[in-house]
């Protein structure tokens, strides 16, 4: 998020993938929901984040930097690494998140 108030999307190319099991149990077939938004999120950021301290320097921030400079944004690596990662859900997921 900038500054102004616009939001600049860097990477959206990864997806996300969950696997239902079903329990055997009679009923309707529905498999019932335990995701929310906030253990989604936190699953997305297990993946994306580095693991500790020693990965961060793996860590692709140079490449990100090259995103943004690529959408017209001067931003150093060591910049990104002081910013949170914020986790954006596409409608369908949402949808699929909101008990209906």
């Amino acid at each position: 998020m900038l500054e102004d108030g616009r939001r600049v999307l860097l990477h959206a190319e990864r997806g996300f993938t969950l696997t239902a099991r079903s329990t055997g149990a009679p009923g309707n077939g529905a498999i019932p929901l335990h995701e929310t938004r906030d253990s989604l999120t936190q699953d997305v950021l297990t993946v994306v984040l580095p693991d500790d301290e020693e990965c961060a320097e793996e860590h692709p921030w140079s490449w990100l930097a090259e995103l943004a400079q690529a959408r017209g944004l001067a931003v150093p690596a060591d910049d990104l690494r002081g910013l949170p990662y914020e986790v954006v859900f596409t409608d369908a997921v949402s949808r699929w998140l909101t008990p209906g």
